[in-house]
């Protein structure tokens, strides 16, 4: 039995290949977009804690301090940040697992190792972490997903976006590693943001993830919320830009790049030569900055909400 982690009850739920969702705060999540994913499965898929990670061995209190809950002096109770693991069922009755909660400040090879027997003991089929990151990309295009993965062939057969770069990683790439070692199917799936938004909420990146999530994952929920507000913000935004040249011409070009991109792709899919994939590169010329427009929009949000 380890110690770095709690069984709720003392005795694990028998479950049949449930698929694991990760999404642990404290790392790149443009928009929230990540977050708002796995707050949705948190809400429509029932779930319960089954198992709690122990916060002295994996979470620095004076980076992640314990909230007070102060009432009429009286000192009543502390909030600690918890690594937790929810079990609850999608749309379809398959038994799904979420690892929510901060980042480990710590131990992260333990960390990956706890988790990945944790996940072994729960049968776990695959794993699947959720991110996002900003990007030179339009609204007024489906947001796109791109994927990691320590499996060259798992990578080779999904249809998502590949890119090649070195980044700082996040612990839930320790937890790919982690569970492809012990036999386990992981990935990433990422989607982009729009770079003038991702100072604040998106909701089409987080319907993109689910929808990924249910593709790729086997996770299937409603999201209606979710749908709904990229609806309203869709609307939003293109009076917002409708309303400014420079913010169309910026626009515009996005769009511009977006397309060109997503024809080289097609090019390249009926040549049947992914090997060749071209990559596009945008330089910082050819970015707009989008500074003025997100600017720009979270006034008009504000302004709408106090109307």
């Amino acid at each position: 039995m380890s110690d770095a982690f709690i069984i709720v009850g003392g005795t694990a739920p028998l479950l049949h290949e449930p698929t694991l969702v990760v999404m642990l705060t404290g790392w790149i999540d443009a928009s929230g977009a990540a977050a708002a994913a796995m707050a949705s499965l948190d809400a429509e898929c029932n779930v319960r804690t089954i198992a709690v990670f122990d916060g002295d061995t994996f979470i620095d209190y004076r980076a992640r301090r314990p909230t007070m809950e102060l009432r009429d002096g009286v000192n009543t109770r502390l909030a600690w940040p918890d690594i937790e693991v929810k079990h609850g069922h999608d749309l379809d009755g398959r038994d799904v697992l979420l690892l929510t909660g901060p980042e480990p400040d710590m131990a992260w090879h333990r960390f990956g190792r706890e988790v990945a027997a944790l996940g072994s003991q729960l049968g776990v089929k695959r794993m699947v972490a959720l991110g996002s990151y900003p990007f030179a990309s339009p609204h007024t295009r489906p947001s796109r997903l791109s994927l990691s993965a320590p499996s060259a062939e798992l990578v080779e057969s999904l249809p998502l976006l590949k890119n090649s770069v070195d980044v700082p990683a996040g612990v839930a790439a320790v937890l790919e590693h982690a569970f492809y070692d012990v036999g386990v199917s992981s990935l990433g799936i990422w989607v982009q943001v729009p770079h003038y938004v991702a100072s604040m909420a998106y909701p089409a990146a987080t319907v993109a993830l689910l929808a990924g999530l249910q593709q790729f994952g086997s996770v299937r929920i409603d999201g209606a919320a979710a749908r709904q507000e990229t609806m309203i913000q869709r609307q939003r935004l293109d009076e917002l830009v409708a309303g400014n040249d420079e913010h169309r011409a910026m626009v515009h070009e996005l769009e511009t790049l977006y397309d060109n991109s997503e024809q080289q792709t097609l090019l390249v899919d009926a040549d049947d030569a992914p090997t060749t994939l071209p990559t596009t590169q945008f330089t910082a010329a050819e970015i707009p900055t989008g500074d003025e427009l997100a600017a720009e929009l979270e006034q008009y949000l504000r302004d709408q909400n106090d109307n």
